[in-house]
Order: C-alpha cells, then structure tokens, then sequence
C-alpha cells in the first residue's frame, strides 16, 4: 500500500496545496494527516475545504492544535475523511491505528488502555500502521537540544508490537526525520508530506 502522509500544516494553504502536489503525482491508496493542521482551531475549515480536493480517503488524527470535537463538525460535509483517533480502521491487510492530541506528555494511559484492547482486534497476518500526533521516546524523531521529549507510551507500544510504520509529527524541528527500530519505520512527515509503502 501506498501511503501519503503528512502532519502540522498550520493553515498554511500552500503547504496543502504541496501534499495535494505530491498527491496527484504518486497516486497514493490513502492520505494520513498527523494533525495540526489549524492553529488553535482557527482556519480548520478552510483547510479541510483544502484537503478535500484531495479525493482519495484522508485518514486523521487531531494534533494538539484542534480537538476530535472540531474535526467532526469540520469535515461532516465531505464524504473523504476518517478521524482515526482511539480507533482502528481496516483498508485491505493494513490496520491503522490512530491516537492525537497531546504532544507534551511523557506517559499516555488513555492511550495504553485503548490501544491494548484495539489490539486484541487485530490479526498477526496484519500489517500495523501506528498514527500519533506526539512522537515516540527515545528516537530521532523526539530529539530536542540534545534531549528526548517524546512519549513513553508510544514506544513501548511500538516495541511491543512492532508496527511496520509510526507516522507522527509535532516537533517541528523534526520534519522529515525518520528513524528505525528492528522492523518499524518512524517518520516525521512534516507539512510537505512523505510517500510511505506497507
């Protein structure tokens, strides 16, 4: 599967309009969004109305700039957009699971909760996505001024179980980043987006 993903636009339309860019060239299975793509909420509508355009399925967590709440009233009149948050989502034989928000806690145990009981859901055979707005503990993508600020949770997640892919964003000093750990690639897309394949 190929994956287009990006995180932390801001409201920057012509940072969507580069993810739509890269969109129409690589002809991607699904688009997944790592949240911030408001600033505080504002202008969350007019990047949906933006992301829209893009009419392949858009697969969406909320970054610590909006919440689950205003991602639902924002995308109900489109037909192309998933919120992935504390849930999974089944496209063929990959298993996206999705957890946003937050970005400056060390420890998650909401997240702890609901991913071990998503997972009982999920089959071995199964290729795992991991979509989180915060970035994992102790990676490259976590680094700032020399220290690791991501969370906890989500590495023991992904040392646990292994997903092939864990998109994240937030640190913006991060786009691009990636960085990898027995079979699990972890990326940084940032607001310019990434072709991934699972």
């Amino acid at each position: 599967m190929k994956i287009l993903a990006f995180s932390d636009t801001h409201a920057s339309l012509s940072a969507l309009r580069k993810v739509s860019d890269l969109e129409k060239k690589n002809n991607p299975d699904v688009i997944v969004c790592a949240g911030d793509i408001s600033i505080f909420g504002s202008e969350l509508d007019s990047s949906i109305k933006e992301m829209s355009k893009m009419r392949k399925p858009i697969l969406l967590v909320p970054g610590n700039h909006e919440t689950e709440e205003e991602l639902q009233e924002a995308i109900a009149r489109y037909d192309n957009f998933v919120i992935i948050h504390n849930g999974i989502l089944r496209i063929d034989d990959v298993v996206f699971l999705g957890h946003g928000g937050g970005g400056f806690s060390d420890k998650d145990k909401e997240f702890e909760h609901m991913s071990k009981n998503l997972m009982k859901q999920v089959n071995k055979a199964e290729k795992l996505v991991l979509v989180t707005h915060a970035p994992p503990y102790s990676t490259k993508l976590d680094v700032i001024m020399r220290s690791h600020v991501g969370n906890r949770s989500y590495r023991e997640f992904i040392d646990m179980y292994k997903p092939l892919l864990a998109i994240s964003g937030h640190l913006h000093e991060n786009f691009k980043v990636t960085d990898k750990r027995e079979r699990t690639l972890m990326v940084n897309p940032g607001p310019f987006g990434m072709i991934l394949d699972v």
